[in-house]
């Protein structure tokens, strides 16, 4: 591998349900909203790169209230010392250490989601970030 995990936490966690109408309409209407990736890189020292994945929750419709659902997870990597290539080095970035850390933010906002009275919150156990990666680069 090219790079190795040395550090992972919750950088930022939003977690905002505005009023009890809203509560009753998302528990109905979860399916009105759609899952969102922003994948943000920060070099802190010569080999040491932090990796921002966020996940939110957006809706559908612009008629709906909105809910503010987000969670920012920071994972720090280091790269190795042969890794000379934009290329390979954005690939670890928008694919390899988002694919390997999304289990643990998946199971992060379902907890929040089920303890804040969502029993049947599905997020989908994967999300193919090679795929994501391919369309951003067509557009």
């Amino acid at each position: 591998m090219n790079y190795k995990i040395i550090g992972k936490y919750i950088k930022q966690l939003d977690f905002k349900i505005p009023n009890p109408k809203v509560f009753s309409l998302l528990s109905k209407d979860i399916s009105n909203y759609k899952i969102n990736f922003d994948i943000k890189s920060n070099q802190l020292k010569e080999r040491i790169v932090e990796v921002e994945t966020t996940l939110n929750l957006s809706p559908n419709k612009n008629d709906l209230e909105k809910i503010n659902t987000k969670i920012v997870y920071s994972t720090i990597i280091e790269l190795n010392s042969e890794i000379t290539d934009k290329k390979e080095l954005e690939k670890i970035i928008l694919i390899n250490v988002p694919s390997e850390i999304y289990p643990e933010i998946r199971k992060i906002f379902i907890f929040v989601f089920e303890n804040s009275g969502f029993k049947d919150i599905k997020i989908s156990n994967n999300v193919d970030f090679q795929k994501l990666y391919n369309i951003k680069k067509t557009q």
